[in-house]
């Protein structure tokens, strides 16, 4: 993938990782109604997301059908990245912290933070 992603182009990413293939006529469906995105703009971002090479497609007749050529979780796995580098220089406590002192970590928050820790803990022996 070569250039970032767009909030508006996430949002047709996200349809196209939902369901997969779909016709450019499928996505104008899903997003007119959850997004309220016309036709034109669906399209636009489609041919960007295209360029970009995060999105291929295949002709059947006069039809295109789209398909995500990244993975969601690749794809959120550096864009988390890419944040806590532009936002707080590479480390991740700071954001974390953060979420503690504005209380909205849940119980379930920090039991998923323990147990990630516990088990970077058991890796690094």
């Amino acid at each position: 993938m070569s250039k970032d992603i767009s909030n508006s182009e996430l949002l047709v990413l996200k349809q196209l990782w939902l369901q997969s293939p779909q016709t450019s006529s499928d996505l104008v469906s899903a997003l007119a109604d959850t997004q309220d995105m016309h036709e034109k703009t669906v399209k636009t971002l489609l041919n960007r997301l295209v360029k970009k090479e995060a999105v291929s497609y295949e002709k059947q007749g006069r039809i295109y059908h789209y398909s995500p050529s990244i993975a969601e979780q690749d794809y959120t796995s550096k864009a988390s990245q890419s944040f806590v580098e532009r936002m707080f220089s590479g480390k991740l406590s700071p954001l974390v912290a953060g979420f503690a002192k504005n209380n909205t970590l849940s119980a379930e928050d920090v039991d998923e933070l323990q147990s990630l820790i516990d088990d970077w803990h058991k890796e690094q022996k």
